[in-house]
């Protein structure tokens, strides 16, 4: 089998799937802008060949890289950068080489939110209202419906760029402003806790594992608001959380691929769905179900790719949490403090790299708990201003 790996090098722990891909027989080729040198030694020793291109976003070169794979080991059986920014170009690749996966006819229901309102409605997902507008006279025609404040983004866009609450007609004439043309979907705002339905799904498309993140803040609030981020994992997924993403799984049709799904959890305790993401959740988070479940799901993941085969128990022995901090915040307890007094539980802690600083803090810690209060505690005492 050969599986081409676009950015194999960011972010940095994916180094890990083509070292597991590997270990189960698989030939793992390259293909990325980095210089070999730049390459972290597990990828330099792990990669059969790499293949560096002057410019990712440059179409052309990205054809000549696969057919030149092609050309010498082969037809490629996969194509996989596990990065929402790559999903187009990954399927459209995909497409052009006959290659196994999702194809460049799937992505708008997985890449344009107004396409993910009605797949989710298609199986029975409650989601906020909202419509696609192109300017500032649309939009009110659906404001005088919803009432304020509401949420305006791009209908295709990554995480939160560009996204607005909006909570007045100031807010309103001056977003749209500078925008007019462009596809926003505005939505009714929903308070709620954001939950993610996480996971991954085998070649038939059954889901082989499962997990949950609850968010302290929203990414758009987080980025817009320069806020501190905390999230963990669940010990238990809620059964109608569960039910609704095994759902949404199916109707978006995911196979041999992680997927990341969010709701919000209104003050009724009701689900209402956000988005879908068809690649693992962000940041540190293939680490963190690690953490959680003590197994190792680069492995299973590469099990899933080479023999449609998975074995890990399910145990969530523990939460896992996420603390992410900004530069501009004034803390009451230095890092070396945290340290000094949570050291056994301290996964991890460091600089995070400054392309995903914006959303996930500018200097993290990762622990696990094995009770909710012990989680509080240590996240009151991270996060803690003067």
């Amino acid at each position: 089998m050969n599986y081409v790996f676009i950015s194999p090098n960011f972010p940095r722990g994916y180094s890990n799937f083509a070292v597991r891909l590997k270990a189960e027989g698989v030939n793992v080729l390259g293909l990325g802008q980095d210089k070999f040198d730049e390459l972290n030694s597990d990828l330099k020793k792990t990669l059969t060949e790499y293949y560096r291109v002057e410019n990712m976003e440059n179409y052309d070169e990205m054809l000549k890289a696969i057919g030149y794979f092609t050309h010498k080991y082969g037809k490629i059986d996969r194509i996989e950068s596990h990065n929402e920014h790559w999903l187009m170009q990954d399927a459209r690749l995909r497409t052009d080489f006959n290659v196994h996966g999702l194809k460049s006819c799937d992505m708008d229901k997985m890449k344009y939110k107004s396409k993910m309102k009605e797949v989710f409605r298609s199986c029975g997902i409650p989601v906020a209202r909202g419509a696609v507008v192109t300017n500032e006279d649309e939009a009110r025609v659906l404001i005088a419906e919803y009432g304020y404040p509401v949420v305006v983004k791009p209908d295709m866009g990554v995480g939160a760029q560009d996204t607005m609450l909006l909570v007045s007609e100031r807010d309103v004439t001056d977003f749209f402003s500078t925008r007019a043309g462009k596809e926003y979907i505005l939505e009714e705002f929903i308070e709620g806790d954001i939950h993610s339905y996480d996971g991954l799904a085998d070649q038939d498309g059954n889901v082989v594992f499962s997990s949950s993140f609850i968010f302290s803040n929203g990414i758009m609030d987080v980025v817009n608001s320069d806020l501190d981020i905390f999230y963990y994992s669940q010990k238990q997924i809620p059964d109608d959380l569960e039910e609704m993403g095994r759902k949404a799984v199916a109707a978006f049709g995911l196979k041999e691929r992680f997927f990341h799904i969010e709701f919000f959890r209104t003050k009724l305790g009701e689900l209402v769905a956000l988005e879908v993401n068809i690649r693992p959740p962000g940041g540190y988070s293939v680490d963190i179900w690690n953490f959680a479940n003590d197994i190792d799901m680069y492995r299973q993941y590469a099990q899933v790719v080479a023999r449609n085969f998975y074995d890990a128990s399910l145990l969530r022995k523990y939460y896992c949490v996420y603390t992410g901090r900004k530069l501009t915040a004034n803390y009451r307890n230095s890092v070396d403090e945290v340290v000094y007094r949570y050291n056994t539980g301290i996964l991890y802690h460091g600089e995070i790299p400054k392309i995903l600083s914006k959303a996930l803090g500018d200097y993290a810690f990762i622990f696990r708990v094995e009770e909710f209060e012990d989680l509080r505690e240590r996240v009151k005492f991270i996060l803690e201003k003067r």
